[in-house]
């Protein structure tokens, strides 16, 4: 109880990080301190949160299944777009500096209006002087000077004497036009309370133009500060939206086919090109229901196998709310039949009564049991999930007393018992369970906590080929492990 509380301590911690992260780069750094904008985002980063933990929650309760479905596509779908909206604000840290650097050098090389006229005028004074004078009598000759009571030094004289000093309020804007440091970018429009507000750094340094003459800025112009802000904010989102909606488009259009040839050593030569459908991790749920069962059958029957194997995790819920949703697996055509082992999540729905159910649509479970097929052995094992329920997997069994001159193929839904497989002489185990990673970069994870994440492994005498899957687990998104159905090909090494 205490490691459980423990780790629902972390997963809370983790989950108020990350969103705190979220609200401060999307909502606070993008607005202008309180207003609608800023309400409206930390309006959202409570609530979708809260979705998320409602669709997980009702998932595994008795919540009736309309509601569970209320909260499973809001909840599932932002969990998805936290993890890369979350990715792709961390890479921006890196962009942010740079950005502003560019925009710094882009500032600093353009002329501010009335410098150049300004600083000619201080220091050129001869500038103002007629270009074409012909020298009088009464001017001095060069480096001399005026003689006392001449035209030129009483005109000099009444010149200093009436010429009025520059106003204080032009001096003022003159020296702000030379020297106030350019933080602003021109053009850009600003809204009413746009801008960092003046709690945030930089708000001192760069406030929003006014227009105001005082200002000494462009009318309309934002600080550098918050225009990053946003071009990072926005690029992120656009770029988290984007993922998440072509995954959820892969999973909604249904899995594609993919063809493996695995030889057999002990494979009778009348068997070879036999062809086993083999299909993992439907997952049907409050999300993925009967028209993703139906698009799956349909790609199977496709395919025109002698055999369909399903290998776990059918399931997300009892057969009272799904029952329906798995009935167009009555549809399945194959020479030989279709098979059905348990995997983990069928403990979670009621594994007993899903046996039942899929053994009434006309498919054969494989409960540690074996069948023989024209040319090798087929058997099947409970998933490790069922040892809390007091099942399973038993090899002993299931492969104890066949002939081992035989080849063999297993069904088993988590590739860990591979080891098992080698054993007991297995020639071919098949399995699912790893979805992939499902989610970049889940697969790394993955990767460390299975054998085989997916696809074709050899382990000594025994081949183990892994699966994608054809659904998905949680948010119906798949990113860098599209969904698949494998049409495995047995091939005889004595052809």
């Amino acid at each position: 109880m205490l490691v459980v509380l423990l780790v629902i301590a972390v997963v809370v911690t983790l989950l108020v990080t990350v969103h705190w992260y979220i609200w401060r780069r999307l909502v606070r750094d993008t607005t202008a301190g309180p207003g609608a904008a800023r309400r409206a985002g930390t309006a959202a980063v409570i609530v979708l949160p809260l979705l998320t933990v409602g669709a997980f929650v009702t998932s595994r309760t008795d919540a009736p299944f309309r509601l569970q479905q209320t909260f499973a596509w809001p909840g599932y779908l932002w969990l998805a777009v936290l993890l890369y909206l979350t990715l792709a604000l961390v890479a921006g840290e890196a962009v942010r500096p740079l950005l502003r650097r560019v925009l710094d050098r882009r500032a600093a090389a353009r002329p501010v209006p009335g410098a150049p006229l300004a600083a000619a005028t201080a220091t050129d004074p001869a500038a103002e002087a007629p270009a074409n004078t012909a020298p009088d009598a009464n001017e001095p000759s060069a480096g001399g000077t005026a003689p006392p009571g001449s035209a030129t030094a009483a005109a000099a004289g009444s010149a200093t004497a009436v010429a009025p000093a520059p106003p204080a309020a032009a001096q003022g804007a003159a020296a702000t036009a030379v020297a106030a440091p350019a933080e602003e970018i021109p053009g850009a429009t600003a809204r009413h309370g746009d801008g960092p507000g003046p709690e945030e750094p930089g708000a001192a340094e760069a406030p929003v133009a006014d227009g105001s003459p005082e200002g000494g800025r462009p009318t309309g112009a934002i600080s550098r500060r918050l225009f990053v802000a946003r071009i990072v904010g926005g690029a992120a989102a656009a770029a988290a939206a984007g993922t998440v909606g072509h995954g959820t488009y892969g999973v909604l259009r249904g899995p594609s086919v993919k063809r493996v040839t695995v030889p057999l050593a002990k494979l009778a030569r009348g068997t070879h090109g036999y062809r086993i459908a083999v299909v993992s991790d439907i997952h049907l749920g409050p999300v993925l229901g009967r028209a993703h069962t139906q698009r799956i059958v349909d790609a199977i029957n496709a395919t025109q196998p002698d055999l369909v194997a399903v290998v776990g995790d059918l399931v997300d819920g009892s057969v009272a709310d799904l029952g329906s949703a798995a009935e167009p697996l009555a549809q399945l055509r194959a020479r030989d039949g279709s098979f059905f082992v348990t995997g983990n999540h069928e403990y979670f729905s009621g594994a007993d009564a899903w046996v039942d159910h899929v053994r009434e649509l006309g498919l054969t479970p494989l409960r540690n049991d074996r069948v023989e097929i024209a040319g090798f052995d087929l058997a099947g094992v409970d998933d490790v999930a069922g040892e809390r329920e007091g099942q399973g997997p038993d090899f002993v069994r299931a492969l104890g007393d066949r002939d081992r001159g035989r080849a063999s193929v297993l069904l088993a839904h988590q590739p860990v018992v591979i080891h098992e497989a080698v054993r007991h002489g297995v020639d071919l185990q098949l399995s699912g369970h790893t979805h992939g990673g499902q989610l970049w970069p889940a697969n790394y994870i993955a990767d460390l906590a299975n054998p085989t994440l997916e696809g074709l492994e050899r382990y000594g005498d025994t081949q183990l080929y892994v699966s994608r899957g054809a659904g998905a687990w949680g948010p119906p998104v798949r990113v860098g492990a599209p969904s698949d159905i494998t049409v495995v090909e047995l091939a005889s090494r004595e052809t």
